[in-house]
């Protein structure tokens, strides 16, 4: 989420992000050496050098990191922050290899799977593209939305680009032609919040909104396949407390094909089963937490890591056992990566208390039927006393004739 606090891993790495600050660290190792941490809020040095390049100028900012994202490889990594910057990294080892300015502040990126450029989705509905190649070099526009873009993904030979709008729209473009509309998946009822192209099933979509839906869909047809209203999942207690449920991760589960679900604000996660010859999802199990979950992500070989707003255990480990899906007793990885983490909490002591990332993107509406029907009655009121004194008779005079009104009385 846009300024919260988050989580990305990619095999044994893990990353985690608050504030202007992200922090990696391996899970399969507690050496010191794999600790790599990079402030964003310093690199405005940095930025400074570039003024002679083409392109937009760098604008000063606090430096917050708004998304992030790793290659398919695991081999490169990169973020945007509120200096309409996107900064590129080597992970093996890590390495800064270039800060660019974007032209708005972006709201989501990806690799292509090539790994040769990131596209990058900003507020104003567009997409550029950047060389990963040629780190320096400027981003070219791809296309563009007339609302504002919340996320955007790419199929896994790099022939679509999907993209994901507050107007309710999931258009799929040709990457090599984007003015190219192949179809466009349509369906919600309010902003596509994310989605997200199923690892492993290449034809499919899983898209979520601030309607409360998951939806399944053939993306290069539009054609949907399956829905589910996340307010069916609720105990009839929570319905009350927890009205508007946009999902702010999916995650996907090669290995068991199984997705996460994370709404906004809400301490739990939602596990579905994918059926990929049925083409459906089952749902399978709710995991509550104590604590506000801020980010979720599948490791292959571990299970489901949830980041949370508890300094004492920031980071929960979970996995199927017997079926049912629970925290693991803390291992040895899970203390190590969250002792790193208390060393750090300052990066994420800011995300704490922080409010919705979507409550704004929902539609106002506004009755004013009240007012309406109220200004009307006094309208047909005083349509009604006017009659009144029209008709009502003339009034004696005061030698007691009747006083009729003068010609001027009768002109309009």
């Amino acid at each position: 989420m846009a300024g919260s606090a988050g989580l990305a891993v990619c095999g044994q790495t893990l990353v985690v992000r608050g504030g202007s600050r992200l922090l990696a660290t391996s899970t399969a190792s507690s050496d010191d050496n794999s600790l790599f941490v990079y402030d964003c809020s310093t690199a405005e040095k940095k930025s400074q050098e570039n003024k002679g390049e083409d392109g937009p100028p760098f604008v000063p900012g606090s430096g917050t990191i708004l998304a992030c994202t790793f290659s398919e490889s695991g081999c490169y990594f990169a973020l945007t922050d509120d200096s309409k910057r996107l900064i590129l990294f080597r992970t093996k080892p890590w390495q800064c290899l270039s800060v660019r300015a974007v032209v708005r502040r972006c709201t989501a990126l990806t690799f292509t799977a090539s790994e040769d450029k990131v596209l990058v989705a900003d507020k104003s509905g567009d997409v550029y593209s950047f060389s990963v190649l040629e780190p320096h070099g400027c981003g070219r526009l791809e296309l563009g939305h007339l609302s504002m873009l919340l996320d955007v993904a790419v199929s896994p030979n790099d022939s679509f680009v999907l993209t994901a709008d507050r107007d309710e729209k999931i258009r799929v473009s040709w990457a090599a032609a984007p003015h190219s509309i192949e179809s466009f998946c349509l369906g919600h009822t309010e902003f596509v919040s994310r989605i997200l192209v199923v690892p492993g099933h290449p034809e499919l979509l899983l898209s979520s909104s601030g309607d409360g839906t998951l939806r399944l869909w053939e993306y290069k047809s539009g054609h949907q396949l399956y829905c589910c209203h996340l307010a069916s999942l609720q105990e009839p207690a929570d319905c009350c407390s927890f009205q508007r449920l946009a999902a702010s991760r999916i995650a996907f589960w090669r290995r068991e094909s199984c997705v996460a679900l994370l709404c906004d604000c809400i301490p739990e996660v939602y596990i579905f089963q994918l059926d990929a010859l049925r083409q459906q999802l089952l749902y399978r199990q709710r995991l509550s937490f104590q604590h506000r979950v801020w980010d979720v992500a599948f490791e292959e070989t571990r299970g489901l890591w949830a980041l949370q707003d508890c300094r004492e255990a920031p980071l929960v480990l979970c996995r199927p056992v017997d079926g049912q899906w629970q925290s693991v007793p803390e291992s040895a990885v899970v203390q190590t990566v969250s002792g790193v983490l208390r060393g750090h909490w300052a990066m994420l002591a800011g995300c704490a208390g922080a409010d919705a990332s979507f409550s704004g993107l929902y539609k106002a509406t506004f009755d004013n039927m009240a007012s309406y029907l109220q200004k009307k009655e006094e309208r047909l009121q005083q349509q009604r006393e006017k009659r009144q004194r029209r008709q009502s008779p003339p009034q004696p005079g005061p030698s007691g004739q009747t006083k009729r009104p003068g010609p001027a009385a009768w002109s309009c």
